[in-house]
């Protein structure tokens, strides 16, 4: 028999396995919790959200909050989560050119989401212009916003929007008043905001090209409580409708003044008609009120009823103060989204050279988006048919006109009908 080897003759056996067990055990990786956590990619969100603005700018913030979270949820962009840098511009065209500013040096955001009233994003976005870091304009509407930083004197136009801009807005109100209600004398009421004005002037615009002229224009301030006076000059010059350019609290003031005076016309204006300010203020004397709007809360769509779903369960509350600004965050956020995707960076000629060629179908609240930019068109909203109008009945906003509630339930344009 031969005898067991010792201890000796063993080691040179058993000392590759050793070894082998030491090179495996070092190769294994460190635990995730050890490992530090990816850079979040930061984006700037800006708006309102305390102040007469603020339904609109608190219902915006709330919908790009609901897209982050989706995206978190599912595992962020480029393996890396999103963080959202919320400032409250408090309607300020000062203060929201200085926050911009300040989110783009000293937090080194990567893009900019939000924005709600035109003054303040004519005086901040060129922050976001100059630093080559895209925006995507949530609810702001002046038509002059995509168009302040054009070629030739910028080779690139870093501002896009999600919003229905008000040249397209006047347009829709303008078919409302004249081709389906049949009126030719009409009063245009406005605020002496950057908004207001050049709300008034593309609604006479529109008017002009069907040969109209409005019989009044009114301006009025911002907290102006009595509208009587300005009422009595349009009726006296046989208004038959009253068109509006301003926001919440005075509309409601418009409506209250109407009422008590007697005169019973028609109040169609722009999409801030929806605000809940003006609705609640207003109370019976909002009734029949007309506005375009790019979401309605009446949704039967499948998304948007997920949508507003994910909207109860994060705020708490089944009414939205501003459907259409929390659908146009929401979407604006997963615009943005899908072009980091796509440019796998956060490099912003990278982001803005994808947002001017999304290739991936975008299934937002609002509608599909389907290549919704190019290099000469930074609107998501270009159609009248794509503005669906709303109506105030019973406190809440409603479809003004069945064809447009079915026509939400594709979320795509009409079929025929291409962008220009």
């Amino acid at each position: 028999m031969h005898p067991l080897p010792t201890s000796h003759h063993r080691a040179p056996y058993f000392l590759p396995g050793l070894l082998g067990l030491i090179a495996f055990l070092l190769a294994l990786p460190v635990p995730a919790a050890d490992a530090p956590a990816p850079a979040p990619i930061r984006i700037g969100v800006t708006g309102p959200f305390t102040g007469a603005s603020s339904p609109m700018g608190i219902s915006m913030r709330e919908g790009i909050r609901i897209a982050a979270a989706e995206i978190n949820a599912s595992g962020g962009l480029l393996g890396r989560p999103l963080q959202l840098l919320e400032r409250d511009d408090e309607a300020s065209n000062e203060r929201g050119a200085r926050l911009v500013q300040e989110l783009i040096d000293k937090d080194r955001i990567v893009a900019g989401l939000g924005i709600v009233n035109t003054g303040v994003a004519l005086a901040s976005q060129r922050h976001y212009q100059l630093a080559r870091i895209p925006v995507i304009t949530s609810v702001a509407t002046g038509s002059l916003i995509t168009r302040q930083f054009l070629p030739p004197e910028f080779p690139d136009n870093y501002v896009f929007r999600v919003s229905a801009n008000d040249e397209l807005q006047a347009r829709v109100i303008v078919k409302e008043a004249i081709d389906r209600r049949g009126l030719g004398r009409l009063a245009i009421f406005h605020d002496a905001t950057n908004y207001g004005v050049q709300g008034s002037e593309d609604l006479i615009a529109a008017l002009k090209e069907r040969g109209i002229a409005p019989v009044a224009v009114e301006r009025f301030q911002l907290r102006q409580v009595d509208m009587s006076a300005l009422l009595a000059q349009a009726r006296a010059a046989g208004a038959e409708a009253v068109l509006t350019y301003g926001i919440g609290p005075e509309l409601a003031y418009i409506a209250n003044d109407m009422a008590r005076m007697n005169w019973r016309v028609p109040i169609i204006g722009s999409w801030t008609l929806a605000m809940s300010n003006f609705i609640d203020s207003a109370g019976p004397h909002a009734e029949g009120a007309r506005m375009p709007q790019t979401f309605i809360q009446d949704a039967e769509n499948p998304r948007q009823r997920a949508f507003l779903e994910a909207w109860r369960q994060s705020t708490g509350l089944e009414r939205i103060p501003v459907p259409p600004a929390a659908a146009q965050g929401y979407d604006s956020m997963l615009l943005l989204a899908a072009a980091i995707r796509q440019a796998g960076s956060v490099e912003g000629s990278h982001i803005h050279a994808a947002l001017e060629d999304l290739r991936t179908p975008v299934h937002g609240v609002i509608m599909t988006y389907r290549q919704p930019f190019s290099r000469t068109r930074h609107e998501t909203l270009t159609l009248p048919s794509q503005v669906p109008l709303g109506e105030v009945r019973n406190g809440r906003v409603v479809f003004a006109y069945e064809a447009d509630r079915k026509r939400t339930i594709g979320l795509s344009p009409p079929d025929g009908e291409a962008r220009p």
